[in-house]
């Protein structure tokens, strides 16, 4: 398919979020947004997704670089100020992660402009913890902040493989769908309609895929099927994330390749 018969609708921006000060075990995802960015636009490839559109097009994509983030309290907000402005300019934002924990602060600014949204979470952990090891804002809590605020009206998780009593606790008082590597057809079938929000942890793939994070977990998801999902999503996808990539764990650039990948195909989603 030529780009010229592809009609592009919205422009995307790109923003790095280098902060991994709510990791519980390996520091390092704060160095990904530069790492995915070296793989999206590396001459090992080139610019355009698998249905043709070329992301270096005339308003396809904006890259508003990396935000200068102090790992503090404080980037929270920071996080969620940045997001407003771009979706005040109508535009949809791909945010580079950083840890889980930047999902909160990016949703608290998509409610303010999407009433109703879903969130689609691909990831092997549901992160739910209402207080995990004393901190609340813990990469495994961003959900749990997220559904107590009421800023989602649905939350569907897919290669969930660490659910936790207390997690499934949460899980169940909020009606999430949550679906193990082995329930794609049912995920499938579970996909929303309406403005929907993607956020992808790079440890919901198979450590084959993906070695380059802090929590490997072995049985994850094939590249292959999570770009099925999102192809899949009958919702408009007005935002996404792509977190939890360690460059430090990483080898030869493999799951900095593969997020790069994800952020061709959910830019291409968001921009037609």
């Amino acid at each position: 398919m030529s780009e010229t018969h592809i009609r592009v609708k919205n422009t995307v921006t790109m923003i790095g979020l280098p902060t991994d000060r709510n990791s519980s075990y390996l520091r390092g995802p704060a160095k990904a947004p530069k790492a995915i960015r070296a793989a999206l636009f590396s001459d090992q490839g080139n610019a355009f997704t698998e249905l043709g559109l070329n992301l270096q097009a005339e308003g396809v994509l904006s890259d508003a670089g990396d935000l200068s983030l102090t790992e503090s309290h404080a980037d929270a907000e920071v996080i969620a100020s940045a997001i407003s402005s771009q979706l005040d300019r109508d535009h949809r934002v791909l945010s580079l992660g950083g840890d889980h924990s930047v999902t909160f602060p990016i949703i608290q600014a998509y409610a303010r402009k999407y009433a109703g949204l879903h969130i689609v979470q691909f990831d092997a952990h549901p992160d739910l913890y209402l207080d995990f090891r004393s901190n609340p804002n813990s990469h495994a809590s961003p959900f749990a902040r997220i559904l107590e605020h009421g800023l989602a009206r649905a939350l569907v998780q897919i290669g969930i493989r660490t659910m936790t009593p207390p997690q499934r606790v949460v899980a169940d008082r909020y009606d999430v769908k949550s679906f193990g590597c082995y329930e794609l057809g049912a995920a499938a079938n579970a996909l929303p309609d309406g403005p929907v929000y993607v956020s992808i942890d790079m440890d919901a793939l198979d450590p084959a895929f993906a070695p380059g994070v802090s929590h490997r977990e072995p049985g994850g998801l094939s590249v292959r099927e999570i770009l099925e999902l999102i192809w899949r999503l009958p919702g408009d996808i007005v935002g996404a994330d792509i977190v939890e990539l360690n460059p430090d764990e990483d080898f030869r650039g493999m799951s900095a390749a593969a997020a790069s990948k994800f952020a061709k195909e959910l830019i291409y989603r968001m921009a037609t």
